[in-house]
């Protein structure tokens, strides 16, 4: 199968990512100063830990002086997702990405780059994905040094509203796909019921959300890899 190891693709394809990062990070760096790091201690841990979700998670453990325990079990569950995306990423990658390169590549695997590597027609390449993962890094550790600077200038109300951003941008990213396999679609609905399910009923309610995120993507995602594949196209967009 063809490679596509373009580094300008890349970064072009990671520059919507870069911008819906930029409004969400600029609103975890002012929470992150308001419970009271600095503005360096808040870009360091953007640009040591790409990860919304953890972020958030660890600031508040951080400002009550939790243990390292705490923090690394914390930023575990939360994580663990990342490890299945790997994974399957993995199937995606071309003869050029080397050991070091799923290193490097790995750190900044988020789900947008994920949806966007995966969602590419041929295998991707060592260049096109340091070009990928560069405009959504340097989006996310500019937004925190932003919104870290900003301090408490901005209302609150304006500050979690900007946080909507990063599910839209994820939508955006799940529509195409969804809109051209109704496999895609069904499993993304089925993924939204399990997820009602741990929301709601009273036996499931006290699964960590790290947890859920990953039972619920996992089954919906076997069920319709068992049932309901996505045949591959090659080159001539024959289906194999």
């Amino acid at each position: 199968m063809k490679e596509n190891n373009n580094f300008l693709r890349g970064i072009a394809d990671g520059i919507p990512v870069c911008l819906g990062y930029l409004s969400v990070a600029f609103a975890f760096g002012i929470f992150a100063t308001d419970k009271g790091l600095s503005i360096i201690q808040t870009l360091l841990i953007s640009m040591t830990n790409v990860t919304s979700a953890g972020q958030l998670a660890m600031v508040p453990i951080i400002a009550v002086g939790g243990t390292l325990t705490e923090l690394a079990i914390s930023q575990f569950v939360i994580n663990l997702r990342y490890a299945l995306m790997s994974v399957s990423l993995s199937q995606k990658l071309g003869k050029s990405v080397n050991m070091f390169d799923r290193f490097v590549i790995s750190f900044v695997n988020t789900d947008e780059v994920f949806a966007i590597a995966t969602s590419n027609k041929f295998l991707v390449g060592k260049k096109y994905l340091y070009g990928l993962i560069l405009t959504p890094y340097l989006g996310w550790s500019a937004g925190t040094l932003i919104g870290a600077g900003a301090g408490n200038i901005l209302p609150l109300g304006i500050t979690s509203a900007l946080g909507i951003a990063i599910y839209a941008m994820f939508v955006a990213i799940v529509m195409p796909e969804a809109k051209k396999h109704t496999q895609t679609a069904l499993c993304v609905l089925c993924a939204i019921v399990f997820s009602c399910l741990f929301k709601y009923m009273p036996l499931l309610k006290s699964v960590p959300d790290g947890f859920t995120i990953i039972i619920c993507a996992a089954l919906s995602s076997v069920i319709f890899a068992l049932f309901a594949p996505i045949q591959n196209e090659d080159e001539d967009g024959e289906q194999k």
